[in-house]
Parts: C-alpha cells; structure tokens; sequence
C-alpha cells in the first residue's frame, strides 16, 4: 500500500479578502473550512488565524482559539500550527499561539529570504479593506527573517520543551543544507517531513527539473531518513503535486497557497482543492493516508497531549 499524506493550508498570510471572497477570515469561517477539507481526506490541516474583524493575519492566541478547540472537537486531522505568520510580524509574536497550544505538528520556514507579493496588486482592482494594497505592494521591501537563531528557538521551544514535530518548509536548496546542519548539530531528529515550497517569488521557481533537484538533493543530504511533500504558488498548484505524488511524495493544497481550482476559476472551498488532488493521488495508485497514519508515519506525540 503506497501512502500519501494530504495536508491542506486552510488560511495563511499571502492572500488578502480582496483576492479571493472564498478566503476563510473568521474563526467559524477557517473551522467550517478546515473540517471540509478534513472530510474531504486531509490529514494535516496547516492553520493560521485572521482578524476576524478586518481580515488581516493575526498571530492573536485568542484568535487562533476562537477555531482550534471547535477543529479538534470535531475532527482527528492532525493540526498544524503556523510560526511563520506573517512575513511582517516579529518573532515573539509568530510564537505566542504556538507555545500557548502545544500543538502535534509545527511549520518552520527554513531560511531568510525576500517574500515579494507586490505582483498580485496590479491584478485587484477593487479593494476591501484599506490595509491590503500597502501589505501587498510594501513587500517589494520585505525580508522574511528566519535567521538560525531563530530556528533554533523555535527548535527548541516548539521542539524539545513541547513535544511538536516540524513541517520543514524549505524555498529553495540552502534550506536543505540549513536543515542538515541542525541535524548534524542534534536539534532535529528522523524522521523529517520537509515541505518543498515552489513558486514564490523570492524562492525557487515552479519548474518541474527544480522539483527533481530538491529531491536528489534531499537524497544526498537525508538518504532514508526524510519524506517529501510539495507545495506551489497559485495556477503550480495541482501539476507541482501531481508531479510529487507520482514520484512518491506527499502533497499540500489549501487556500493558503492557490485561491483557484481550475484556469480563471476560483476555489469556492479548501475541500475542494482536497477533492481534486485525492482523485488525482488516487488514479496514480497512491492511498491517501488517515490521521492515525499520518501520525504513525511523522512519529507525532498525538492530539491528546497538546493543549488545544
């Protein structure tokens, strides 16, 4: 039986409610969501929180409460909690819910690195709430900072004094070699779940040979001791994970990454990016994986020892 793992980015920090009147902003909002797309198959559901009041990213732990407690109750997806947030907030504030909820599973952006957005305002034209356009546009100036002291406190904070295991978000190949370095130094242990992030500008490019660069690589530098999924920006979305799984890895969707489910047409739902790419994983011969798999397979503490 050859498994896959879905995981789905229900809301992150990149698209604004301007793009998208699909994207999930208040805590009912991201909980009605993250639950269809749980139902849909996804066992890792990748969770950031928004003001609910004018959609901005929020790294309020009251706001990250305001759907946790509803998503565990009613499902056993695994919850993956954001510490990246937002490019523009401090790190302080990215940790706060995280640290206050204990979570299985953690994402950890793997390196510094500009995160340009500025492209996608030339393409709105009418906007929702006065923030959006100066986020988007100012990051023709923005430094996503994950230095490796940062990691390290993450590592350790998130890690070793909470049990959580790491959703390796890696932008480009020295995110690999940033990875082989902590775990030369012992602060990350086998085995990995690193998540090969394609199509952002600032990062590497949606291009099938970069796919199979990361992965030989990641051979090289891991040899059994890791899995891969793989995520892409926008219209990369579904080729990028087809092609993933069709090289035996996992894959991830969501809103977070790509607000549409074919060429022009939006996604009305997490779920249904969830529905497409399971029909697609399923006609390659692959089975998607349940939340216990998914846990016996990433070594996760389980749900009832967090904090939720």
């Amino acid at each position: 039986m050859s498994l896959i793992l879905i995981s789905c980015a229900v809301t992150g920090s990149i698209h604004t409610p301007s793009m998208s009147p699909h994207l999930p902003v208040t805590a009912e909002q991201i909980a009605d969501q993250a639950l269809g797309a749980a139902r849909a198959g996804a066992a890792i559901l990748h969770l950031h929180a928004r003001n609910p009041d004018d959609g901005r990213p929020s790294a309020s732990v009251a706001h990250f409460m305001g759907f946790l407690p509803q998503i565990k109750q009613a499902t056993d997806a695994v919850l993956n909690i954001t510490t990246g947030g937002s490019a523009v907030m401090a790190l302080e504030d990215r940790l706060a819910a995280p640290r206050r909820v204990a979570p299985e599973m953690c994402s950890l952006n793997m390196g510094t690195m500009n995160f340009a957005l500025y492209p996608a305002a030339d393409r709105i034209t009418d906007w929702k709430y006065d923030w959006e356009e100066p986020f988007l546009r100012n990051s023709d100036d923005l430094v996503f900072k994950n230095t490796p002291r940062d990691m390290v406190r993450i590592l350790t904070e998130m890690g070793s004094e909470r049990g959580a295991r790491f959703e390796f978000e890696c932008y480009d190949v020295s995110h690999l070699y940033m990875l082989r370095h902590f775990m030369d130094r012992g602060l990350v242990q086998a085995p990995l779940f690193i998540q090969f992030v394609f199509g952002v500008l600032g990062g590497i490019g949606p291009d099938p040979e970069n796919l199979t660069h990361m992965k030989r690589i990641a051979d090289k530098l891991f040899g059994e001791d890791y899995m891969f999924s793989v995520l892409a920006a926008g219209r990369h979305q579904m080729p990028m994970a087809t092609m993933a799984a069709a090289m035996g890895g996992h894959v991830r969707v969501g809103l977070e990454d790509s607000l549409m489910i074919a060429r022009g047409k939006l996604a009305h739902s997490n779920a249904e990016q969830v529905d497409k790419i399971r029909g697609i994983v399923e006609a390659l011969g692959r089975t998607v994986a349940t939340p216990s798999q998914a846990r016996a397979m990433l070594g996760l503490k389980g749900a009832d020892a967090t904090a939720i």
